[in-house]
């Protein structure tokens, strides 16, 4: 396939909103592609180049990518500018205002990616220049549209209305004509989050090729998220014997393990231990206390499952979200490290020693644990009751609320390790039982936009934001906040929010008319909310919406993916 003929279908599908147009292009885009090429092609119209997991990202700056394509253009940087305002999109820019004479060279998807590969690998001193220099050379031989797609996509802002669950419902239907194979291959895609290679094996053999799909070292699997239930009878019903433990504020953080691998880093070579968040980024450089993995446990290799919290190395006590998460800083490491050291308190196992863990039942994995982790002081096996007595549950719920923790995380004894939001394998209940005036429970929303300022929160630049939770693919509004910031909160709310601006509304937004803010921003920053109650909505297009919603705190540690999901509402009452 021609990049060209990728292109041309790209603006089929930039001219669409609909959920349906956007399956049966992709499923005509994979029935085009030959086997050597679908991966590539896959990867590309979802704007990336690899899984989050591989951080290969163009680290390219939007300000210095629009003054090269002005130089290019030989056009003012102003110019370019007042367009870009114009038309919000940098690509229309490049299409409309590039060069008039176009390459008459076609070439195809594989070219093109090996390209844009080589301009992403680029690192070290003079890198962004040299970035420029291959850009440059790229758009050079490319059509109009095949150039506004490259811009996008090196920017980071293809954005066309889908994500992988897009693609995974388009390879049931080339399999199957229908979506009936969905939940197998979402399960295969649960453990290898790839949807390039999904793509590719279903191609090659069909669907019954990924029956093989096992938990690899190294390849995150999605973590194991947890349903809501509002009382210690309900659970126990619907779940059986349980084992309770602490639902620690930290940072989710997945442990990948090969004492016989090992990884350069800046001071010398180290056995191969990786991380990852929940959102399956690798962020393995945050964790120095893990570079010394193989004095912790007794095995070859293994992925574990833990909750990092920060504590204080004078009083032993642990830290709370906000402390935790500064950890994430990609500089000054070490000083922050030692400034605020951190606790891996693991609650799972997936693999150890070549041998998947997943489908092992829970207390047998727990007895793993127990065998493999020896004793020390950064990863910890977290305390677990094991009951069927409803009355014991309530209490150790109630003592964990009291020490400080977000009550209990309940977990089926006998359940395998299920990654996602599936069935009542995992449970949660955050807040006291029989509390009345609030939900039971906070929401992780996605900020949709930002309201400008009036009065004395004009010097802010914002005097409200707009947020929303997930309706399959879609965003759906659920509440404007405008009260309980502080002017430090509202300061660097609208910093955060300036970074994320988009020129025009993101397909995947719902939005009401009366509620359109003043400035949208991209899917990308996730707030935690509380509120009093949920009432019926005319307005907001969850059909619902939050009475009395305050800020808790900003999730770094979330993306689009893990927010409240429309469906999950009816568990918060």
């Amino acid at each position: 396939m021609t990049f060209q003929d990728l292109s041309n279908r790209l603006v089929q599908l930039d001219e669409t909103s609909s959920r349906l147009k956007m399956t049966e292009f992709l499923v005509d885009l994979i029935k085009q592609c030959n086997e050597s090429e679908i991966e590539m092609a896959i990867n590309l119209v979802l704007g990336r180049l690899a899984p989050s997991y591989e951080n290969l990202e163009f680290n390219l700056a939007e300000k210095m990518v629009m003054r090269t394509i002005a130089s290019w253009m030989g056009a003012e940087q102003e110019k370019v500018l007042a367009e870009y305002k114009r038309l919000g999109d940098l690509g229309e820019v490049i299409k409309m205002m590039g060069k008039s004479k176009e390459s008459e060279i076609r070439h195809n998807v594989l070219f093109v990616f090996e390209a844009l590969k080589t301009i992403a690998q680029e690192s070290g001193t003079g890198s962004q220049e040299r970035k420029m220099n291959l850009l440059i050379n790229l758009v050079n031989e490319l059509s109009s549209v095949e150039r506004k797609y490259v811009v996008r996509m090196v920017l980071g802002k293809l954005r066309l209305g889908f994500s992988d669950k897009t693609v995974l419902d388009a390879l049931s239907v080339v399999s199957t004509g229908d979506k009936s194979e969905r939940k197998l291959i979402d399960a295969a895609y649960q453990i290898r989050p790839d949807v390039a290679v999904i793509a590719s094996l279903v191609k090659r053999g069909g669907v019954k090729a990924l029956k093989n799909i096992e938990v690899r070292v190294g390849v995150p699997v999605i973590p194991a998220l947890c349903q809501r239930l509002n009382s210690a009878e309900e659970i126990i019903e619907k779940m059986g014997e349980v084992g309770v433990e602490r639902k620690f504020d930290g940072t989710r953080v997945q442990i990948h393990f090969d004492r016989n691998q090992k990884w350069r880093i800046d001071n010398g070579e180290l056995t191969m231990v990786k991380t990852f968040t929940r959102n399956l980024e690798e962020n393995s450089l945050m964790f120095p206390e893990l570079f010394s993995m193989e004095k912790y446990v007794e095995a070859k290799s293994l992925v574990l499952d833990s909750e990092a919290i920060g504590f204080d190395p004078k009083t032993g006590k642990t830290l709370p979200f906000q402390m935790t998460i500064t950890r994430k800083r990609k500089h000054d490491v070490a000083e922050v490290a030692n400034n605020v050291p951190l606790r891996f308190y693991v609650f799972d196992i997936l693999e150890v020693d070549g041998v998947s863990m997943i489908n092992v039942p829970y207390d047998e994995r727990r007895k793993k644990l127990a065998k493999i982790i020896r004793k020390n002081d950064v990863l910890l096996i977290d305390e677990v009751i094991r009951t069927d007595d409803p009355a014991v549950l309530h209490r150790e719920h109630e003592r964990f609320l009291k020490e400080g923790f977000e009550g209990a995380v309940i977990k089926k004894w006998d359940g395998s390790y299920l990654p996602g939001r599936q069935g009542w394998n995992w449970v949660k209940i955050k807040e006291s039982e029989g509390t009345s005036g609030k939900l039971r429970d906070t929401l992780d929303c996605v900020v949709m936009g930002y309201y400008r300022g009036k009065g004395k929160r004009a010097k802010f630049g914002i005097g409200a934001f707009l947020v929303g939770i997930r309706k399959g693919e879609s965003v759906v509004t659920i509440a404007k906040i405008g009260t309980g910031l502080s002017d430090e909160q509202f300061g660097d709310l609208k910093r955060r929010l300036d970074k994320l601006k988009s020129e025009k509304l993101p397909k995947e937004y719902l939005i009401s008319k009366g509620l359109l803010p003043d400035v949208f921003v991209s899917p990308e920053l996730v707030v935690e909310i509380a509120a009093d109650e949920l009432t019926n909505s005319p307005i907001h297009t969850a059909g619902l919406a939050l009475r009395f919603p305050r800020l808790i705190k900003i999730r770094d540690d979330k993306n689009l993916d893990g927010t409240t999901t429309l469906g999950e509402l009816s568990r918060f009452g």
